[in-house]
C-alpha cells in the first residue's frame, strides 16, 4: 500500500525531470573543472546522450537507479503499489538501453554510464569523487569501448 495518495503520488512523479537533473549537473562540473568540454542532450545520437564528448567520440549517460533498474542497488526496487506497470515500465527501460548501446557501437561511439548511486557517494566522499574522476580519465584515454560506473 502506498502512503501517498494517487494525487500525490502524480504530481511527486510528474515532477521528475528528465534532463538537467542534479546528478547530470554534478558530472558535468566535475568534467567541466577538469577540461573536458562537452554538449549535451544531443538528439543526433541514438539515446541523446546526457553529455557528449566529441573530442573522445564518448556518450555519457547519468541513469537514475530506479528508472533503469539497477540490480544490487540499494536505490532500485519495485514499488510495492502497481508493480506491474512498474516492471513493465522498467523492463522497457532496460531493453531500450540495450538498443542504445547497440545503435552508439554501430555508429562508433563509445559509451560510459555512470549510474546515480556513484553520483551520491561522489557528493559524500572526495576521496570517491577523485576515484571516479580517475576512472572517467583512463576510459576516456583508453581502446575501451563501454564502461559502467
Amino acid at each position: 500500500m502506498d502512503v501517498m495518495s494517487a494525487a500525490d503520488r502524480h504530481r511527486t512523479m510528474a515532477a521528475i525531470r528528465g534532463r538537467d537533473t542534479g546528478p547530470e549537473v554534478f558530472v558535468r562540473h566535475l568534467l567541466w573543472h577538469h577540461g573536458l568540454r562537452y554538449r549535451t542532450s544531443v538528439r543526433r545520437l541514438p539515446g541523446s546522450p546526457d553529455i557528449y564528448l566529441a573530442k573522445y567520440s564518448t556518450a555519457i549517460f547519468i541513469n537514475g537507479c530506479f528508472w533503469h533498474g539497477h540490480e544490487g542497488c540499494r536505490y532500485y526496487r519495485v514499488p510495492k503499489s502497481n508493480t506491474d506497470f512498474w516492471v513493465a515500465k522498467i523492463t522497457r527501460n532496460r531493453e531500450r538501453d540495450g538498443e542504445t548501446r547497440r545503435r552508439l557501437e554501430e555508429a562508433g561511439v563509445r559509451q560510459l554510464v555512470i549510474w546515480e548511486c556513484t553520483v551520491r557517494a561522489m557528493r559524500k566522499d572526495e576521496e570517491k569523487c577523485d576515484e571516479v574522476l580517475a576512472a572517467i580519465l583512463n576510459f576516456l584515454h583508453s581502446d575501451q569501448h563501454y564502461l559502467e560506473l
